[in-house]
């Protein structure tokens, strides 16, 4: 079967983040690599890319590319806060029509929020990605969204 064209843009981003954080500890460093390589990679579709980080009981803002966003979120609030609570990816079609929307920035429309985990599986942090259009991310972002954050765990845990 073949690829498609965003699936074999998702396969050479995975090998470029491999590659790009081989052999790297810093978390801040890697995350900012990491949250450019997605946003130009797909910077027809990303509006917002990057990552929030549990700390102090809340998700705090992390690296990321795009316009200012919120710096703290709490358990449960928002897209980002779900995810983080429920433990799993959620893909939004609509941010306005999500219960408890935080409202970052009026210009996005659809996002995709992926937990990161520890060893344990908990959650150490998420990425998050934003769209100004409705409906931009689907079942193929999400799996390769996910294998990204395999990708980044495991480079963290060594």
């Amino acid at each position: 079967m073949q690829m498609s064209d965003k699936e074999q843009a998702y396969e050479t981003l995975c090998r470029q983040i491999s590659s790009l954080i081989e052999g790297e500890n810093n978390l801040i460093s890697i995350l900012s690599n990491v949250a450019s390589a997605l946003h130009f990679s797909f910077s027809d579709r990303f509006f917002w890319t990057g990552f929030y980080l549990v700390r102090d009981a809340e998700l705090q803002l992390g690296p990321f590319q795009g316009p200012v966003a919120c710096m703290h979120i709490g358990r449960g609030r928002g897209v980002c806060g779900t995810a983080w609570a429920e433990n799993r990816t959620l893909v939004v079609d609509d941010v306005e029509r999500f219960p408890g929307h935080i409202a970052c920035s009026s210009l996005s429309r659809s996002e995709i929020v992926v937990p990161l985990h520890r060893s344990d599986g908990g959650v150490w942090g998420v990425i998050d990605i934003d769209s100004k259009a409705h409906s931009a991310f689907d079942n193929t972002d999400a799996c390769y969204l996910e294998k990204i954050a395999i990708i980044l765990n495991k480079q963290l845990e060594e």
